[in-house]
């Protein structure tokens, strides 16, 4: 199961995910406390794009081809 599915679609290619700061204290599977949930899974989904996305993270999923990321037009 993984409890940081729902911040899955907020996270970013590279491993950023914006959080509040509000004090609702959470642990880990390992059992480090983090000030909330959102920035457990912050720190969690980093972990992960530095390790290439290997425990199912997004982090490489959303990056383009370099072929497609140089044609694109920005507005």
């Amino acid at each position: 199961q993984d409890d940081c599915s729902e911040f899955r679609s907020q996270f970013e290619a590279g491993g950023r995910l914006s959080c509040t700061r509000e004090n609702d204290p959470v642990r880990d599977a390992s059992g480090k406390q983090h000030t909330n949930k959102c920035l457990m899974c912050a720190e969690k989904f980093k972990k992960e794009a530095q390790r290439g996305g290997q425990s199912g993270g997004t982090g490489l999923r959303n990056r383009l081809p370099t072929s497609e990321r140089t044609n694109q037009v920005r507005c």
